[in-house]
């Protein structure tokens, strides 16, 4: 069964160690949490060296399976029923030898990238949603929207709305402080 899937795109300043992160990671895909459908990493070391990495927690079989239904699913948004069968053959051909992203990602990755930076693009399964996505059908429901909300969004969001929020809090520590005081 198929997790939702996330694509994650990160880049990095300096050379620096990403040990953390891999261990974050390696916690995180240990315990079944995400799963690494694929990922790329590259890095633009000094006179032009480039150094990639590509890790996928797919084994052959899982990878033509996820490829041939990336692909039906592909085929079905461009040819309908139809378009599905040539669609999941395309996609386990993208798939066959267990990365969606090839050498050409990783040299198109290169050359956006300037010296002394990195970049990963990952293809994350969330192995954690899918008994909460399961419950949610058993119980007849469905999707209506979904997104990530980033602090960004929050900040952005502080900026269009009209709150005085020293104001606020201090009318609440006064609410506090009567309650405190009657009793």
């Amino acid at each position: 069964m198929v997790g939702p899937v996330e694509i994650v795109v990160l880049g990095f300043e300096g050379e620096d160690d990403l040990g953390e992160i891999r261990a974050e990671l390696a916690r995180l895909r240990d315990n079944d949490i995400v799963r690494l459908v694929d990922l790329i990493a590259v890095r633009h070391k000094a006179h032009g060296v480039i150094e990639t990495v590509q890790i996928s927690d797919l084994d052959e079989d899982e990878a033509l399976a996820y490829g041939a239904a990336i692909g039906a699913l592909i085929g079905m948004g461009a040819g309908g029923e139809a378009g599905m069968e040539a669609g999941a053959v395309w996609g386990m051909r993208q798939m066959l030898d267990g990365h969606l992203f090839d050498e050409g990602t990783q040299w198109a990755l290169a050359e956006r990238i300037p010296e002394g930076t990195a970049a990963v693009i990952a293809l994350v399964e969330h192995r954690w949603r899918i008994p909460v996505r399961e419950a949610v059908r058993r119980a007849g429901g469905y999707p209506l929207a979904a997104g990530w909300l980033r602090e960004e969004h929050l900040v952005a969001l502080g900026s269009l709305i009209d709150v005085d929020l020293e104001h606020d809090l201090e009318q609440e520590l006064e609410l506090e402080e009567g309650d405190g005081a009657a009793a």
